[in-house]
């Protein structure tokens, strides 16, 4: 009985979708790792996967308990390098971020991650929603704000702002609000994933603006903005062009709450592997020379 195999095989199963991708891996025969998974499944006394003959699917328990073994597994490996005296990072590392972040600052620095770190493999899962970091087997999230769930530890990678903008043209067309209270006025582009039920905050408290354009993107929100369909709520960094070019133009600068943290988010139940420990410092450098990220305001 091999139980470390039978974990492997459910892991990476789980992982790749696939059980021919599995026995490729582990150079052992498809229909072993089948039985080995089953073997699994009745040691345990549970399904744990749901199969089919056009994919794999973790049932809720197998969720859970895939979880917990890729967390063994890696502390396995760690063991096995320490012991051995290797030091350098290996292995696939997950990333949870928002896309516009991982499209237009994270990805174009890959390059040089990947190059500086060989044995390193990355998943970049891009989305704007929240992530589960135990359940899904993410390493890091990459989050803005003050980290309030205790199961979690965050290193700060940089600071951004967000800010009110509109176009040039909406607001010749509409005028500009002078105070928070006058956006009550405007039509304002809302973000449906914002924290805070839609309300935006101000250094004097938070005002709940209405809208006819609801978005569960940001990017979406920088588009449609740009199309003068309203006033945005925006982190500085991802309009830094349109501002310096005047396309856009940042109202209510006065009233700001202020520089918030980003954070890298990650399990305090896991040890760190090194690979995260490294891209965590990667990062760090990138954003810390990324205008609107680095502690600088961009406002004009």
């Amino acid at each position: 009985m091999d139980k470390l195999l039978w974990m492997r095989c459910l892991v990476r199963a789980i992982e790749t979708g696939s059980f021919s991708a599995v026995a490729r891996e582990l150079g052992i025969g498809q229909p072993n790792v089948s039985r080995h998974i089953a073997s699994l499944e009745k040691a345990l006394d549970t399904r744990l996967l749901h199969r089919s003959t056009r994919q794999l699917v973790a049932t809720a328990e197998g969720q859970r308990y895939y979880a917990q073994a890729r967390q063994a597994l890696e502390l396995i490996a760690q063991a096995e390098s320490d012991a051995r005296g290797q030091q350098k990072p290996q292995g696939l590392l997950r990333v949870a971020c928002a896309p516009t972040l991982g499209t237009e600052k994270i990805i174009p620095a890959l390059p040089d991650f990947l190059a500086r770190y060989p044995d390193v493999e990355v998943e970049l899962r891009l989305g704007d929603g929240y992530v589960d970091l135990i359940a899904e087997g993410v390493d890091i999230a990459v989050r803005g704000g003050v980290l309030k769930d205790s199961s979690l530890r965050a290193r700060r990678v940089g600071t951004s702002e967000r800010i009110c903008v509109a176009s040039a043209k909406y607001l010749d067309q509409h005028g500009t609000p002078e105070q928070p209270a006058d956006l009550l006025q405007h039509q304002c582009l809302i973000y449906t994933l914002m924290a805070g039920g839609g309300g935006w905050p101000f250094k004097d408290g938070a005002v709940h603006v209405q809208g006819r354009l609801r978005l569960n993107s940001l990017d979406g929100i920088r588009k449609a903005v740009m199309q003068d369909l309203g006033i945005a709520y925006l982190p500085s960094w991802t309009i830094a062009e349109q501002l310096r070019s005047g396309e856009l133009r940042a109202v209510l600068t006065a009233h700001s709450p202020g520089r918030s943290p980003l954070n890298a988010v990650y399990a305090a139940e896991r040890l760190l592997p090194q690979r995260a420990a490294v891209f965590i410092d990667f990062i760090s450098g990138v954003f810390a020379a990324t205008p609107g990220l680095d502690g600088r305001s961009i406002v004009p």
